[in-house]
């Protein structure tokens, strides 16, 4: 038996030894990682909670102004024979803009088949007033999905990626941008069909003379980034023969997807196939009846494409980046090898321009989606063919990014082509770098 001396000894006394014995052991280490782990699955559960609030939230209200916006963008009612041109429908378009004001349109145009069709639009008005006929700049935008949601003149953000424009409404300068037939208005919008497209540009112009308070005067310029890069080119050399009426002044090109061959032959295994991929084909097959669809596409791609070309961009890129890192492919080869395709990818390669025209081509070295190289093949081309083309190169500046960050070079450089000022060609330059094969 223990003394107490002993007992003390051991225990101090009585009472810290109970509050001693009451104290648990410490847990293993296991149940401190258990718990970690639990708090972390609460806390991906609580964002991923948050985040799917969040888009079903935008979802209702992206449903809600859509269907707000239908009948104004339902042309069942109107007669597509008249002027081409001519605005059948506008509105206000219900957001600011410094320096001007803002209308949401509909006009008249024109595929490339001859038949008549309705587009969408926006048009900006300076607020300065005009002592003379104002100039003009028709704006072709890149690719933004082909839901009618996906249309600039629907979106809630309508001048989110054109907010340059404001600089222009300072000079006194009209601003049209085109939504292409059949993007926000029914029908198949023809993606990449220089054609269609070009003529959508050019009765956006021809529309303004329907709009009196543009005072809008025959004279313009033409600028499009990316898709509407291509359409820019293809409206350029269409102008003179389409709208004789108007004078086109000059042509800007960014990031243009202009070399169609070269950039599916570097792109057709990418993410890019799942995001440009859809609505090529959907657009290109209404245009060229019988063009082979389910052979060169995977069970994937085939299965997904229409619906996935519904989708806008953001949309579609998230879902083929997905896709892609799960190395699910779109194309089960590479479409250019399909001398069908090859042929209209060939077709619809943006044309090079005559001397005559002033042509400023805008890209970055770094661009993931126009590959610069395949737009230094289109510099190469154009160069050689005796074009009036001044480049501008930038470094580590994104494919979205690069239209406004070369906005205030492209206003300058269009203020000295309406002012009738000549150009500084670059052609005599070296290229920053090697051109993509033709």
């Amino acid at each position: 038996m223990m003394n107490g001396r002993e007992n003390g000894a051991r225990n101090g006394n009585g009472k810290k030894a109970e509050e001693q014995a009451a104290v648990p052991p410490p847990r293993p280490r296991f149940f401190s990682r258990h718990r970690h782990i639990r708090n972390l699955l609460i806390a991906v559960v609580i964002v991923v909670g948050l985040v799917v609030g969040i888009v079903v939230d935008t979802g209702v209200k992206t449903t809600l102004r859509q269907n707000a916006l239908a009948p104004f963008y339902d042309t069942s009612g109107l007669h597509v024979s008249g002027p081409l041109g001519q605005v059948v429908r506008s509105q206000p378009l219900g957001v600011h803009v410094d320096n001007g004001t803002a209308l949401r349109i509909i006009y008249r145009t024109q595929r490339s088949d001859g038949s008549k069709t309705f587009s969408s639009g926006m048009v900006f008005i300076p607020d300065n007033a005009p002592g003379a006929p104002r100039p003009v700049v028709a704006w072709a935008h890149g690719t933004v999905g082909l839901g009618p949601q996906c249309a600039p003149s629907r979106s809630a953000h309508p001048v989110g990626n054109i907010s340059w424009v404001s600089s222009m409404l300072a000079r006194g300068w009209v601003v049209t941008a085109t939504d292409y037939a059949g993007l926000g208005t029914p029908g198949t919008s023809g993606y990449l069909v220089g054609d269609d497209e070009a003529n959508d540009v050019l009765n956006s112009v021809r529309a303004l003379k329907y709009i009196p308070d543009a005072h809008a005067g025959g004279s313009f310029a033409v600028w499009g980034h990316s898709q509407g890069g291509n359409s820019a080119l293809f409206t350029t050399t269409q102008a003179h023969s389409y709208a004789p009426e108007l004078h086109l002044v000059a042509t800007v090109a960014s990031a243009p997807a202009a070399e169609l061959v070269p950039l599916l032959d570097e792109t057709y295994n990418s993410t890019l196939a799942w995001v440009i991929g859809p609505e090529v084909l959907t657009s290109w097959p209404a245009t060229y009846r019988g063009l082979p669809i389910r052979s060169i596409l995977t069970s994937a791609g085939y299965s997904n494409y229409q619906r996935i070309a519904q989708k806008c961009i953001t949309t579609a890129a998230a879902e083929g980046l997905i896709r892609n890192a799960v190395d699910e492919r779109f194309f089960n080869g590479n479409p250019v090898n399909n001398p069908r395709w090859r042929a209209i990818a060939q077709q619809q390669t943006a044309p090079v321009l005559t001397s005559s025209q002033p042509l400023m081509v805008a890209e970055s070295l770094t661009d993931q989606v126009v590959l610069p190289n395949t737009t230094a093949l289109y510099i190469q081309r154009a160069c050689a063919a005796g074009s009036d083309l001044t480049s501008l190169w930038l470094t580590d500046v994104g494919h979205i990014q690069l239209s406004s960050t070369i906005a205030p070079a492209v206003v300058n450089w269009l203020g000295d082509r309406f002012a009738g000022r000549p150009t500084a060609s670059t052609c005599n330059q070296q290229l920053p770098i090697t051109p993509a094969a033709s």
